[in-house]
Formats: C-alpha cells, structure tokens, sequence
C-alpha cells in the first residue's frame, strides 16, 4: 500500500544522495472545494427546532432523491402527450403544462440536480502559419486545369482526375504534423504485428445492442415501407439510366434540376446488387446515407458532453421516425444530415483545439455535401456563425488568428471541393438557382402576403413542429403530428430550457450555438415564402436531425446524473440506467407504430398503386411474350405512367397512350390491354367502340384502388385473362 514520505524518509534520501521530490500541495477534496459552488439543502425542521447535528451528520447530502427533476420530466410528458393528434386537441393545456415543466426544471438546475455533461476543454495547438509549398504550387495550377476542363455539365476522365488531385494536394499543402496516409500505414503494420485480443466490456455490449436496435428500425420490411413510388422516384430512376449509359453529368436538370450524388451511388448500388433500377435501389443506397450520418452523431455527443451523451444521440436518432421515413423515402433527403453531422463535428472540434486539420476536414465534409441536396446551401452561412459566436466569445481570447486561419483553409478546401458545380453555376446560371428560388421568390407564383410575416409564421411553424404539426407533405411524414414521438419532444424541450439556463450562467459557446443551430438548419424549409403550405417540411429541415437529438441525448444525460449524484453508487446507477431503458423503450414503440402502422397506412392511401398495374402489365408479358401491346390510357390525377413501365422491368417506357392514338393499334393484330380508370367512362367507351371483342375486368387491388383491364384477343378468340395477384370480376 503506497504512503506519503515522512520527514524521517526525506533526511534519509539526503545522506544517500537520492533526495525524494517534495510532494505538490494536494487541493481540498473535491466535495469540500465545491462547497461553495453548489447550492445547500435547507436543514429540515421539526416543530421550528433544527434536527441536531448528529442526525445530519447520519443523513448524507447523496441520498436526496432528485425529486424536482423527475417531477419536470412527469409534467413536460404529461403535456407533451396533450398535445399529440386526436379530435379537438388543443395546445393551451399542452403549453401552460410545458411551462410548469421550465419551472421545476430551474429549480431543479438550482438546486444542482439536473446537469448537462460538462463541456471539453479547450487544448492548444500550435499555428505556425507554414504550408507545403511545394504541394500547393501544384494544387492551384491543377484546380484551374479542372475548371477550365469541367464545362459543359459533364464529368470525364481527365476533368476528375484533375479535379481529384487538385484537393489531394491541397489537402497535402496545409495538412499541419505528420501525412495522414504514413501515420495510418504505420499504424496498421504495428496492429498486424500485434497478438490479437478479444475483450467485450458492458460498454461495448450496449453500443452493439443500440447499432442492431438502430439497423432494426431502418431496414425492417424495407420493401413494403413505404410501399410505392411516385413521380419523383421516376425523375431519379432515369437520371440513374443516363448515368448507366454514359450521361455523366454534373447537375442533372431534369424535374427543376438536382445535384449528383445519389445518382451515382444509386447507379453503383444497381452494378453491385443487381437491383435494377427500382425503388429497392433508390431505398438501399438512402439508408445506408441515414446510417452512416450516425456515426458522427456519436462523436458529435462525445464533443458536446461524453460518450454516453453520443450513445443516446445516435439512438434517438436512428430510432426516431423521422429520419427513418427520409431515409426510407429513397430520396436525396438523408444526403442533408449526413454532411452536415460530419460539418459541424470537425468544425466544433477544431474551434476547441485550434487545430487546422479538422477545418480541413470540416472543408472537405462541406464541399462533397453540396453535391447531395440543394438546401445544403444554406451549410456555409452556418459554418460562418458558428466561427462569428466563436470569436464573440470569452473561450477565443488569444486564438482569433489562429481560427480566422483555419476558417480560410475550410473555405479554400470546400470551393475546391465544390468546382464542378461552381463551373455550372456560372454557365447555368438559372437552372442552378431554380429550384431554391421557385420557393422563396416569385419565380413560380406569387407570394401570398407580406414576406415579413409569412416567414415569422414559417419560422414558428417549424419551431413547433416537434410539439404539434410536421406539416402535410404526405411521402415523408404522418401529416400533422409532432416530428417527434412523445418521449423525444419532451427530453427536446427541457433539454433546450437546460442549455438555455446554462448559457446564460456559463457564456458558453457551443450551447448558444446548439439552440441556434436548429432553426438555422431549418431555413431551406422556413424560407419556402412563396409556398408556405409546404413548411414545415421534414425533407428540407432534414438536417436538423444533428442539433435536436444532441439536445434530446444532453437532456437524458443530464437527468441520470442527476439520479447517479443523489444515491448510492450502484443503486443510484442501476436506477438512472433502468429508467433511460424505460424511456427508450416507449419511445421505441412511439416511434414502431408511427413508421409501421401510421406512416404505411397514410401513404397507401394517398399513393397510386403503380406496382400492382406493374405486375399485370409483366405477367401480359409473360402470358403472350412481350409488353409492347399494352397501355395505359391516362386519366387526370392519376398514375404516373413512367412509374408503371419502372415497376414492370421497363424503366424508359412511358405506357401512356393518349386516347386519340389508341385507333392506332387496330393496325396490330397481336393481343392488346389497356388498363383504364374506373372514371373515365369515356375512354371505356371508345376502347369497346373500337374493339367490340374485348372484355373488361375489374381488378380489385389490395389497398382499395382498382382500375379495369380491357382485353383485345388475337383475331376472334377471346383469352380468359392473365394471373394478377388481386382478383378481377366484370364492372
């Protein structure tokens, strides 16, 4: 057992020639140095008589219950759950009841119960300002190269080689230490060297435990969540084929234009998987995107608070609806989030350390997500704000220049990143400004009112729309219920009152931004002025996912520390675990049945069901050895028909037949079929006109939307239909 030296000991080092090191003054323990800093239990009283000493002395201050921090979990859930969907529901309950929560909640921060994770310290690293010279003569001349080559809206082998290397050696110029790729090399001999060792702690176990909760939630029935495509699936499908036949181009115009990247994972997923080009595909490589966003939300919590704050931020997230239904869709939408997770985690980090790698990084990060979805725009006046409430603040005294330093390498870095697009910008000009502006000016309408007030209403709207309303955009959301599920809205807002109340006592950089990053994040879906009916929208506020559930996870941090602090080691940990697994498991099943049951339910009922006309117009092929003899013969507000030939092998055919051309086929003698809306009577009308042999059959589909098979046999036998997966009967 190690003791202190005594004096004796010391006067003995000195005759031996070996003096020992006199000991560092040791600092007051650490319950008695916080004394003043955490504020004191009033003494109980009894009949006006202050309990004696000695029973106080027995009663220690760590077996207090926290009592006012569960009691502001219990009201913040209570009016959390008034406000979810149901007929009538009113918000006044909801609100005066969530105030009630802020309340005990400061009263709770008072008295030193509920806590969020202490922040990192700030490390310093040191700036000497120098580049590779040599590197960056050579990266300028090639960005330059790659620019002037990158015309024309189309990527080639020489323009990305170009283009490839011109980062890499920018990258190489101002990387500051050792190269990236020796350290990683060095460090990959040394581990194969190695005796290999398995050990699994509690810890390990519960991260693998979240990772398959979390895979669950975002792959379970991947083929029938959600069910259908609709028009925007078939703009991407055929960007997928042009790139598949040699169409690479940089922004694809088509449908208001779009940004590449998923067109080229999309188009690898197919080469891989050989899923064709199908909704399968378009899901498959959106939620790997959502998957791998989580990650970053794990570091993201680490920095902010530890790594039990980055474990519930990872978990919410990837069992929230929210980001699975964007995930799910097969849409860009996920591509938003997971460049900015990566965005901030460096930039934050390297605002701590000072550390001009990770504004490297942060660059890079920036510049491949504006390739992905256009309201990743708005990602660089984010970046610039968070540097702006950086430097406003104590934690940058003595670092200014060094971030002002790193804060241009992260714009260099991303504008090289960002090349390509910016060559079409400037050629294109108004294709690539389409799009965002067809939402926030007059491009395609109007704006319905004062553009002040319809964005102070938008902005409110999405500010609340975790509480109240998601919106009613029907492909990604259960319209008009809370973006989030009833446990998460509640850790959301006490976790914005927390950091609220802990700025304003710390002056704290990071929680300000945090709160601010949230509605920034949201402007793509705020700023939709001319069509304020489509805010909030979870697509384009999508990246907004990263701030939220970092607040959820500092919220429930905060909460078991606040129960680990004021009982007993084992118990009170065994406690505050028990209840986060309590929480967790009602916002699973939140979250299952508004994914599963809800979500699937409302998007069958507003989706066409061009999968099952799909099916009938393969086994026509099957049946009579082609499909070119079969149509679909349009109706307004009805199917798009791209997506009928997608969903029966067919990608570039539009089945569509006008009905002033469907005299046309009489020329065919081969067997033909029209499928036809049960409404348009008069298009029946002139198919039994034309051909007075045919049949109709009614096909009763299985989510209730059924259409009419017209038949025309070969000659005068009359076939007695094709197998479908639904049942037909004569209208």
């Amino acid at each position: 057992m190690n003791r202190e030296p005594t004096v004796l000991d010391y006067v003995k080092s000195l005759f031996r020639g070996k003096p020992l090191a006199i000991p560092a003054i040791q600092e007051a323990p650490e319950v008695l140095q916080r004394l003043d800093e955490q504020p004191q239990e009033q003494p109980e009283v009894v009949d006006e008589q202050v309990i004696p000493s000695q029973t106080s002395r027995r009663r220690s201050p760590g077996v207090v219950f926290p009592w006012r921090s569960l009691l502001a979990l219990g009201i913040a859930l209570v009016a959390q759950i008034s406000l979810m969907p149901r007929p009538n529901r009113a918000w006044i309950p909801g609100v005066i009841l969530y105030i009630l929560a802020a309340g005990w909640l400061a009263w709770a921060v008072w008295k030193g119960e509920w806590v969020p994770a202490d922040l990192l310290e700030a490390e310093e690293h040191p700036e000497d300002y120098r580049v590779r010279s040599r590197w960056l003569y050579i990266s300028l001349p090639l960005a330059l190269a790659a620019f002037l080559t990158l015309g024309g809206n189309r990527f080639t082998m020489l323009n990305v080689t170009l283009w490839v290397l011109a980062i890499i050696f920018t990258v190489l110029a101002f990387w500051q230490g050792e190269l990236p790729f020796r350290g990683w090399r060095r460090w990959l001999k040394g581990h194969l060297h190695l005796p290999w060792k398995f050990s699994i702690s509690a810890w390990t176990l519960l991260v693998l435990a979240s990772v398959i909760l979390v895979v669950f939630f975002r792959t379970y029935r991947i083929t029938e969540v959600p069910p259908e495509m609709v028009s925007d699936h078939a703009e991407k499908l055929l960007d997928v084929w042009d790139v598949l036949h040699g169409q690479t181009s940089i922004f694809f115009p088509r449908n208001t234009g779009r940004e590449a990247i998923q067109m080229y994972l999309t188009a690898g997923i197919i080469q891989l998987f050989h899923t064709g080009y199908t909704f399968l595909s378009l899901k498959i490589g959106m939620i790997l995107v959502g998957l791998l966003t989580l990650p970053y939300l794990y570091l993201l919590g680490k920095e902010l608070g530890n790594r039990r704050v980055g474990l519930f931020a990872m978990l919410f997230a990837g069992i929230a609806y929210w980001p699975n239904i964007i995930s799910r869709v097969g849409l860009r939408f996920p591509l938003y989030s997971l460049f900015v997770a990566p965005t901030l985690y460096y930039l934050i980090r390297g605002l701590r350390t000072s550390n001009r790698n990770d504004f490297i990084l942060a660059g890079l990060a920036l510049g491949i997500g504006l390739h992905g979805y256009t309201p990743i725009r708005i990602l660089p006046l984010v970046v610039l704000i968070a540097v702006g409430l950086y430097l406003l603040h104590p934690q940058a005294r003595g670092k200014r220049l060094q971030v002002v330093s790193g804060l241009l390498v992260l714009v260099l870095v991303s504008l090289i990143v960002f090349l390509p697009l910016l060559r079409f910008a400037l050629e294109y000009p108004t294709l690539f400004d389409l799009r965002a502006f067809s939402r926030l000016g007059t491009t395609e309408r109007p704006l319905p009112g004062p553009a002040l007030l319809i964005f102070l209403k938008n902005l409110w709207n999405a500010s609340t729309m975790y509480f109240w309303s998601d919106g009613q955009i029907w492909v990604h959301s259960v319209t008009n219920s809370p973006a989030l599920d009833f446990i998460s809205a509640a850790l959301y807002f006490l976790g914005v009152v927390l950091l609220l109340i802990r700025y304003l006592r710390r002056r704290s950089w990071p929680d300000l931004f945090l709160l601010l990053s949230v509605p920034l994040l949201m402007l793509p879906s705020i700023l939709s002025l001319a069509f304020p009916d489509e805010n909030p929208a979870l697509n384009r506020a999508a990246a907004a996912i990263v701030p939220v559930f970092l607040i959820v996870a500092i919220a429930l941090d905060g909460l078991m520390s606040a129960v680990e602090k004021r009982t007993p080691s084992k118990a009170g940990s065994a406690l505050a675990w028990g209840m986060a697994v309590i929480l967790i498991f009602f916002a699973a099943l939140g979250n299952y049945d508004l994914v599963f049951n809800q979500y699937q339910r409302s998007y069958e009922l507003a989706s066409w069901n061009t999968s099952e006309m799909g099916k009938v117009i393969r086994d026509f092929g099957d049946m009579y050895g082609g499909t070119s003899n079969a149509y679909v013969v349009p109706y307004p507000y009805w199917v798009d028909t791209r997506l009928v030939g997608m969903n029966a092998g067919d990608p570039t055919r539009d089945y569509a037949i006008p009905p002033d051309q469907i005299a046309a086929t009489l020329n065919y003698p081969q067997p033909k079929m029209f499928l036809v809306n049960p409404e348009d009577q008069t298009d029946l009308n002139l198919l039994r006109q034309l051909f007075p042999q045919g049949t109709v059959s009614n096909y009763e589909s299985k989510v209730g939307k059924n259409f009419y098979i017209f038949m025309v046999p070969e000659a005068a036998s009359i076939p007695g239909g094709i197998p479908t997966s639904g049942e037909m009967s004569s209208p």
